[in-house]
Parts: C-alpha cells; sequence; structure tokens
C-alpha cells in the first residue's frame, strides 16, 4: 500500500468514527457534514431506507432527537477497499440504547456496508446501512435496582453516583 493509500484509509476510519459520535451525542448538523447530498441509507437490513441527506438526518434526528434517548455505537474490524475516489466498507457494530422516558434497554450488534466518495480533499459518505446479527431489549422496569446515573444532556455527562 502506498502513504496516500493508507492515509485514505485513516480518514475513512475517522469518518465513519464521526458519524456514530454526531449520532450519540445528537449532532444533527456534524452529521449532515458527513453526507453527500444524495445519500442513500438503508438500516435494519433495509427496512427503514432514505434518499438524500435531509431524509436520512431527518429520519435520525426524529428516532433519536430526545433526550431521554441515550446511545452508544462502536464500529469496529473495518474491512475496506480503496478503488480511486470510491471505497466500500463492512464494519462491525455493537450497540447500547437506554431510553429512560420509553424504560427499555436496547442491545444489538450488527454489521455496516458503506460507500464512500472523495469530495475535493475529504472522504464523505454516499450510502450506508446496516444488517442486524441480533437485537434485544429489555424494559428496564423489570431490572432490579436500575438507575440512570449520568445523562450528556441531563446532567451536563456528570454523575451522580456517590465517590469516597
Amino acid at each position: 500500500m502506498t502513504p496516500d493509500e493508507l492515509t485514505d484509509l485513516e480518514n475513512i476510519k475517522r469518518l465513519k468514527y464521526a458519524y456514530l459520535r454526531c449520532l450519540d451525542q445528537k449532532d444533527w448538523q456534524g452529521l449532515r457534514e458527513l453526507l453527500v447530498e444524495d445519500a442513500t441509507a438503508a438500516y435494519s437490513g433495509g427496512r427503514y431506507t432514505y434518499q438524500g441527506r435531509d431524509e436520512i438526518v431527518g429520519f435520525v434526528e426524529r428516532n433519536m432527537g430526545r433526550e431521554q434517548f441515550h446511545s452508544s455505537h462502536r464500529a469496529h474490524h473495518p474491512e475496506i477497499t480503496l478503488e480511486g475516489d470510491r471505497a466500500a466498507a463492512t464494519w462491525a457494530l455493537e450497540d447500547i440504547v437506554v431510553d429512560s422516558e420509553w424504560n427499555f434497554l436496547l442491545i444489538g450488534a450488527a454489521f455496516y456496508e458503506d460507500v464512500y466518495v472523495r469530495v475535493g480533499e475529504s472522504w464523505r459518505i454516499q450510502h450506508t446501512g446496516y444488517r442486524r446479527s441480533f437485537e434485544m431489549t429489555l424494559p428496564t422496569t423489570s431490572i432490579e435496582g436500575f438507575a440512570l446515573t449520568a445523562s450528556w444532556w441531563g446532567t451536563d455527562g456528570q454523575s451522580s453516583l456517590p465517590v469516597m
């Protein structure tokens, strides 16, 4: 591999990590900047599909935008293929959602299939989507002692747990 190809791989990884951070921090403007205008998305094995940056960001904002929706998305084990100014990647995903309004805990795993394009000097997402390996939910009301002790939004990220 050439040094330029290694740089491209690193920049694509950083792009995917920024995408997931924007989801978890509800940074909708930041998310918009990572997608090309005509981007597409196919979430949950294609059950939810969207055409265009506005539709994609609108979908995630409507479904993940509440203060009580807490998510953690971690992607790893990237398999990235470079094809000039295009790239394709498969990513392993592990995610957790705690919804303190609807009182559920979701734990899941999936594989993302993404396509990236170079726009000027930067890489952007042209297509993103995942198919679940598994997904499970539990009502938090059934978990004895369950408590949400910190929230990026509700507690400014500060824990309410006592310390010694």
